[in-house]
């Protein structure tokens, strides 16, 4: 058993003649501290004192152990069966000749105030808690040889008393105390009695000789007895058992805990057990040994002639070697066992590496969901993890060491790359959502390089294309001395150009993506490569980058090109001087008249000189393909007679001079208009135009939101026009019939010419008088709604005053000045009477 929680060496051996052999056999040990007692066959109590190093403790590896004072008990050769030491007394307790008698602890020296007490068979220092009668004092146990009775005893430094006698039903073959609870095994059965409440509880019979009954004080309020069928017994103080029997062999000889285990002693070996899950853990080899004596970090273990140190190795270094030799079950068993014999930090640093180990046996058996758990809870450095895939090692940075114990490995992922792709790529998936899990936690960031490199290698080497865009798009810790290659063997151009965009590398982005969008570069993965720069360009705040690359993106396209400035976000306007910019656009025309619109619509700018720009960009776009074949200039003409017809800030003699030796006659009236030069605009609609529709919606357009009069004298100075040219009679009619509510009859009949006859301007006529009638009756309603509405509010304003009138004698009518005689009158709104006859003459 590779296994060992316990180290053995021999602390101290006696050589004696032949004659002395029996003589000098040691009974019984004692250990406080260094300071360890035998007491022999012949009376003899030896005194050895135990090496120490530097450090505070105990060095038995070498076999220095000091014998101190020694002394001889009485003339016969009576053993001594017991011995106890008393620290806080400085006192050691001896059984010999069935008394116990007390001695100084280094001098051994009898007490001389502490007489021996006599006629004892057993007896036990109570080490659990301190005795309630004295400050300094300590309890005793002993059993009488001649009476079936138990004495407690408090032990002073100069005397002890006996507080208390507990009367028994057999003779007591073994005792151990603990607190005021007393364990008694008798020749048949074991019993337990609490002296401070006088309970006794009968816990099991047994059928062990005289040397094989074992009562020992396993933990606080708990002890260890030899039950029936070799089974270890632990009963708790109450009577009841909380933990499981322990199987250990027959003939044990003495027990002994030193926690988390428990020692079993045999003639020719002593094994240990755990108390934690029952199980033999080593197995130490002792010839001829007789008994055991705990200590405070481990058991000694003696024979005849020799006494062998076991020392407890220490706990954290046990569950190491659990965890080398992958007995990890095991291992977090003993951990969970012991964590409140462990500092917290130890603690938690062993559960990290017992869990991370319990990940790895999940890993190699393919049980990804479960080791990805146990790996993230035992907080497990990701590179341990990167460092076992083929391919990875260059992502780790130089300064990594493993820092885990070296596992077994099931599988060499070198290996099952070549052997079995399909299982590896199993591996790969786990690889990835581990990374994914881990890298936005406290174990991530502490190798955020790494984790993010491996991510990309992933990604690429998957052809896993949306995740792969997605991460390094957004902000990473990539090294580009590594995923650069990785990105270029595999063709990644347009993500190469993502991962420099998320680098602040604007520059070096859009090359790379500027040579896929011109074939340098092999990339398929993004169809719009195009579009993605200029979106690009159009969000960068570094003027350098974006100067570096519009001309070529508005080689390319110009539509497209100008979204570099129209796209910009409202807040980032300023990074650019609009005049820079227009001078830029100057060899191009198409963004130019773009990033003009944008200007004026979007931005609402007032300055004159973009709107005579772009006014005189619409011109030079019209003139140029309206002579051509299949041209379509409807679009730009309507662009540009809006912005004439709308705004406000251009110069209208400039514009109209670009526009006079051209064909755009609609213009020029608008320009005209703008001037006030509406015959001549109206001429020119009629004359050149030859549009009477457009025309008379021009005359809507210029009174619109005006007065009726000036809708009315434009349209007259159209019909003027109509009816002073030949052919133009029909559209005369037209435009009186289309706007009879507007035109005055007395008016209109001046001014046309007497061949006219009735039947050609009847509908006009009738459509007029029909005009003329309604609007005299709505005036009409008008008027006499505005009378209800004043009666009504007279109405209203007489029943809220409720004033009564007194008329006396000497009351006048304040038209007429003559005195009120009649019953009937009328009160004006001021309160003045007057005669109803004279109410006509004034406002009442």
């Amino acid at each position: 058993m590779t296994f060992r929680p316990f180290t053995q060496v021999c602390v101290y051996e006696k050589q004696a003649a032949p004659k002395e052999k029996d003589k000098c056999s040691i009974q019984c040990l004692e250990c406080c501290e260094r300071n360890l007692y035998i007491g022999t066959k012949d009376s003899t109590v030896q005194h050895l004192i135990l090496p120490i190093s530097t450090n505070g403790d105990l060095d038995l590896s070498q076999n220095r152990t000091r014998e101190g004072r020694g002394r001889k008990l009485g003339s016969s050769s009576v053993p001594v069966t017991r011995l106890r030491t008393v620290p806080v007394l400085n006192h050691l307790l001896v059984l010999w000749d069935r008394s116990v008698s007390a001695l100084n602890m280094f001098s051994l020296e009898p007490v001389s105030n502490l007489k021996k007490i006599q006629h004892v068979s057993l007896f036990e220092v109570c080490r659990s808690s301190p005795s309630a009668h004295r400050s300094v004092c300590v309890e005793m146990v002993t059993t009488s040889s001649r009476r079936k009775v138990a004495r407690i005893h408090v032990v002073g430094v100069d005397r002890w008393d006996v507080v208390k006698e507990v009367q028994l039903l057999q003779d007591p073959v073994a005792l151990a105390v603990d607190g005021t609870s007393l364990c008694l095994a008798t020749n048949d059965r074991y019993l337990l009695h609490d002296y401070e409440t006088e309970s006794s509880t009968e816990l099991f019979p047994h059928n062990h000789n005289r040397q094989n009954v074992i009562v020992v004080v396993a933990e606080r309020g708990e002890f260890l007895l030899n039950g029936p069928g070799s089974l270890g017994m632990f009963v708790m103080e109450t009577g009841i058992c909380q933990r499981p029997p322990l199987p250990w062999p027959e003939e044990v000889l003495a027990a002994g805990v030193c926690f988390p285990y428990i020692l079993a002693l045999q003639p020719q070996a002593l094994s240990v057990y755990s108390v934690l899950d029952q199980q033999l853990k080593q197995t130490v080899c002792v010839n001829g040994a007789t008994g055991l004596c705990t200590t405070s970090d481990g058991v000694l273990v003696f024979t005849d002639r020799a006494i062998f140190n076991l020392s407890l190795v220490p706990l954290e270094e046990q569950i190491q070697v659990l965890v080398k030799h992958e007995r990890v079950e095991e291992a977090l068993v003993l951990l969970d066992g012991v964590q409140n014999h462990l500092l917290p930090d130890s603690y938690k640093e062993l559960h990290k590496m017992i869990t991370c180990m319990a990940g790895f046996a999940q890993f190699y058996q393919e049980a990804f969901s479960e080791a990805r758990d146990l790996f993230i809870k035992g907080e497990l450095d990701p590179r341990e993890i990167i460092s076992l895939y083929p391919g990875m090692e260059s992502s780790l940075c130089e300064a990594f060491q493993s820092q885990l114990v070296q596992w077994s490995k099931a599988r060499d992922l070198h290996m099952l790359r070549q052997e079995d792709s399909t299982t590896f790529h199993h591996y790969l998936g786990f690889l990835g959502d581990f990374l994914k899990a881990v890298r936005g936690t406290e174990q991530g960031l502490l190798c955020r390089e790494e984790v993010d490199c491996a991510l990309v290698w992933l990604y690429t080497e998957h052809g896993d294309n949306e995740n792969l865009g997605e991460f390094v798009a957004l902000p990473n810790a990539c090294r580009l001395d590594y995923c650069i290659p990785v990105l270029e063997q595999h063709k990644r151009f347009f993500v190469l150009g993502l991962l420099y965009q998320s680098h602040r590398q604007q520059a070096n982005a859009i090359k790379t993506w500027a040579k896929i969008a011109d074939g340098l570069y092999d990339d398929n993965t993004c169809a719009h490569v195009y579009e993605h720069i200029v979106y690009t360009l159009s969000q960068i705040k570094d003027r350098d980058v974006v100067w570096m690359f519009a001309e070529w993106a508005l080689q390319r396209n110009q539509e497209l090109g100008a979204q570099i400035f129209t796209r910009r976000h409202p807040d980032d306007q300023d990074t650019f001087e609009r005049e820079d910019i227009l001078t830029f656009l100057e060899a191009y025309p198409l963004s130019m008249m773009l990033y003009l619109e944008f200007l004026i619509h979007d931005l609402n700018s007032q300055e004159e000189r973009h709107h005579n720009i772009l006014a005189l960009a619409y011109v030079t776009q019209i003139s140029q393909v309206i002579h051509k074949e299949d041209s379509d200039s409807g679009a730009t003409r309507e662009k540009l007679q809006q912005l004439l017809w709308n705004s406000l800030f251009y110069d209208v003699s400039t514009i109209y001079e670009q526009i006079e030796p051209t064909a755009l006659h609609m213009e020029k009236a608008i320009l005209l208009g703008k001037a006030g030069e509406h015959s001549l605009a109206l001429q020119i609609l009629v004359d050149q135009e030859r549009d009477p529709q457009a025309a008379e919606v021009y005359c809507h357009r210029v009174a619109q939101g005006q007065s009726t009069e000036c809708r009315q004298t434009l349209l007259l100075t159209l019909l003027n026009i109509y009816l002073s040219a030949v052919d133009m009679a029909s559209a005369a009619v037209d435009l009186l019939n289309n706007n009879a509510q507007v035109f005055a009859p007395e008016t209109v009949i001046q001014f046309l010419p007497d061949s006219w006859s009735v039947q050609l301007v009847s509908q006009f006529l009738l459509g007029s008088l029909r005009e003329t009638v309604h609007r005299r009756r709505m005036g009409g309603v008008q008027r006499g709604l505005a009378q209800v509405e004043l009666l009504r509010y007279k109405a209203i304003w007489t029943q809220a005053s409720k004033t009564m009138v007194r008329v006396d004698k000497g009351h006048v009518c304040t038209v007429c000045q003559k005195h009120i005689m009649e019953p009937q009158f009328v009160c004006s709104l001021k309160g003045e009477l007057i005669h109803k006859n004279c109410s006509g003459c004034t406002k009442s």
